[in-house]
């Protein structure tokens, strides 16, 4: 069975100040997409796609298309604020992109296998990949990765995370919190979702559906957007659709502030140095 990889890379990283998703991680100048679709490849992922904006193209091929290129199949689906359902059109004033909702459904109509969802700029970790791959081949069921929150802190500054509730390996609900750290008064073995789901194309129409409503209802608010988690969370309950939870040990590595990246380019130089990777 074909299992693609979606990569969110359509941000341009507003707290970090430029285009986070290119920039050097690794000391030979490799990227965190580098290592993401190293681990993808070795999990078993036959396919990369990213949903990137228009005017990031030319850049985002140049410098990370041709390198990824050379360890998979490599597609793009774009995310415009213009790419709305038909009877939509984009208010005045509107910047925001719409959400991660509306990436994921940016990619309809080029994903045609069971897929798991990633950002760009986040470092989950060789066992995750291999957790979810696994379970995207073996069920039909939606699946997320689950982290603890104490791996998933900054030291330079709050996180928005969203806090999972499970029961029996299986996800309840997601809250969206914003302004976490390791003083926010949430345990930090509380399982957080970092937006690396597993899906399969049957979520397309109910996701469209979805952000149909979400048009409905909030279109004029300029800096509302429509969530992925918030979406599968409806699922679960108007569709009955488990989601197992895959609790993994890693440790997450982002790049929210750019003040994080020396704790970044220090843990990629320790997992090369003890073999994980050879880029």
């Amino acid at each position: 069975m074909n299992t693609e990889l979606l990569v969110m890379a359509a941000g341009m990283g507003s707290r970090f100040g430029g285009l986070k998703q290119i920039e050097p991680i690794g000391p030979n100048g490799e990227m965190i997409l580098d290592f993401s679709i190293y681990d993808a490849v070795k999990a078993g992922f036959n396919k990369a796609v990213f949903i990137i904006k228009k005017e990031i193209e030319k850049e985002f091929r140049e410098v990370c298309g041709k390198r990824i290129e050379k360890m998979i199949d490599v597609d793009y689906a774009f995310q415009e604020l213009d790419k709305l359902p038909e009877g939509y059109t984009v208010p005045d004033g509107r910047q925001k992109p719409w959400g991660t909702a509306h990436a994921v459904l940016c990619a309809r109509d080029i994903v045609k296998s069971p897929f798991a969802v990633i950002n760009a700029d986040d470092f989950y970790g060789q066992t995750s990949y291999q957790l979810i791959h696994d379970e995207l081949i073996k069920n039909e069921n939606m699946c997320m990765v689950g982290y603890k929150l104490g791996n998933t802190i900054t030291e330079n500054g709050t996180v928005s995370r969203g806090v999972c509730e499970v029961e029996n390996g299986f996800l309840k609900s997601v809250t969206e919190h914003t302004a976490l750290d390791k003083n926010s008064g949430i345990p930090l073995d509380k399982i957080v979702s970092m937006n690396m789901w597993g899906l399969a194309p049957d979520i397309f129409p109910y996701m469209e559906k979805e952000f149909r409503l979400f048009l409905d209802e909030r279109i004029n608010e300029p800096k509302s957007e429509c969530y992925l988690p918030s979406v599968v969370s409806k699922r679960i309950v108007e569709e009955n659709k488990p989601v197992r939870v895959l609790e993994t040990a890693e440790k997450w590595y982002g790049v929210t502030y750019r003040e994080d990246m020396d704790s970044v380019r220090e843990a990629m130089e320790k997992y090369i140095n003890e073999g994980l990777y050879e880029l």
